[in-house]
């Protein structure tokens, strides 16, 4: 019985290591500091129970596959790809723990000078900004979160989330970008100083919003290798021809090539508009311009025998010659935007 006991432990032990990649950060502040703006028993259910859980189920939930080793925000800019469960748990975990960054007891009132250049270029003033980021926490219905983001042109916007969704997450968000400063519009966040009053929250919050902390995080933000991640994002030409060419692709490989014949002229469309559409700075190089041009090749070539009725063999192999130009771009990316990886 001991022996088994002891294996029991073992296994519970290697559980346990296992499932600690992501952990619980520490406040840098007591729950009571930033009282009477946040009271210490919210502070301290809002991170030990709230946050807590989402660590402890992205662990489990991550525990034993391939993304176990991917940074959180790896996991979050691919999170169409995730399951509901990690997508969930990775934006609450993520967004929990930039905003616990951004509150402090004795806050600094003002941003840094380039960032306050930027707002006030943008917003005209830093009142105006609080006031947009107040308006757009009354408008998002139901609980999410309410952003200041950089964008991948480095401007300032003002969005918002439902739920734990974040401006990192693709296919979820039509504004994407980089949180700088982020805040909760969960009731827990709070329910127990301001029940269900959410503007009396918002207007109360901005004495603890610490612009210091916001501006570290722009200035980050502006040489962050994300950045250059959702830039290649935003290249919508390539990212239209790759999807349609990974739908036909999958059924090629079954053997099934009638999509092929059905979305030759699709897929032709799609390489045509690659061509003529602006290619992001970061891949204009003259391989992936040629890789471009090659491609558009091949897809006439590839229409071209679906027009004349050609074999099932001669699809293939027109399809095959469309792979080496794809892989130039692909390559590229991967070696521009480490986060591709």
């Amino acid at each position: 019985m001991k022996k088994i006991y002891a294996l029991l432990i073992l296994c519970l032990f290697f559980l346990t290591v296992s499932a600690q990649k992501y952990t619980l950060p520490k406040l840098n502040f007591a729950y009571e500091a930033l009282a009477p703006y946040i009271d210490s028993t919210t502070m301290y259910i809002h991170l030990n129970m709230h946050h807590k859980a989402y660590v402890d189920n992205l662990n489990k939930a991550l525990a034993g596959t391939p993304d176990s080793n991917m940074r959180l925000e790896q996991i979050l800019v691919t999170a169409s790809k995730q399951t509901e469960v990690v997508r969930n748990n990775a934006g609450g975990h993520y967004n929990h723990s930039l905003f616990w960054e951004i509150l402090a007891p004795n806050a600094a009132k003002a941003p840094s000078p380039e960032l306050s250049l930027e707002i006030n270029n943008t917003f005209k003033s830093l009142d105006s900004l609080k006031t947009l980021i107040n308006q757009t926490a009354a408008s998002r219905f139901g609980s999410g979160w309410v952003w200041l983001i950089v964008t991948p042109d480095k401007k300032l916007k003002v969005t918002s989330s439902a739920n734990q969704d974040n401006p990192l997450m693709d296919k979820m968000n039509s504004i994407r970008g980089l949180p700088i400063l982020g805040i909760d519009l969960w009731e827990h966040a709070y329910y127990l100083n301001y029940q269900n009053r959410r503007g009396d929250y918002m207007k109360a919050i901005w004495n603890v919003i610490d612009w210091n902390a916001v501006s570290k995080k722009y200035n980050e933000a502006l040489t962050s290798p994300i950045m250059k991640y959702l830039k290649g994002e935003n290249w919508t030409a390539f990212r239209n021809f790759h999807d349609a060419m990974t739908d036909i692709s999958m059924n090629a490989q079954k053997g099934d090539m009638q999509p092929i014949r059905d979305k030759t002229a699709e897929i032709l469309k799609l390489a045509r508009a690659m061509d003529t559409d602006p290619i992001p700075t970061a891949y204009a190089t003259e391989e992936v311009k040629k890789a471009i041009k090659d491609i558009v090749a091949d897809c006439t070539q590839l229409n071209d025998v679906v027009v004349k009725k050609g074999t099932d063999a001669a699809l293939k192999e027109k399809l095959s010659t469309i792979r080496e130009p794809f892989k130039v771009i692909m390559d590229m990316m991967r070696k521009t935007n480490p986060e591709t990886k």
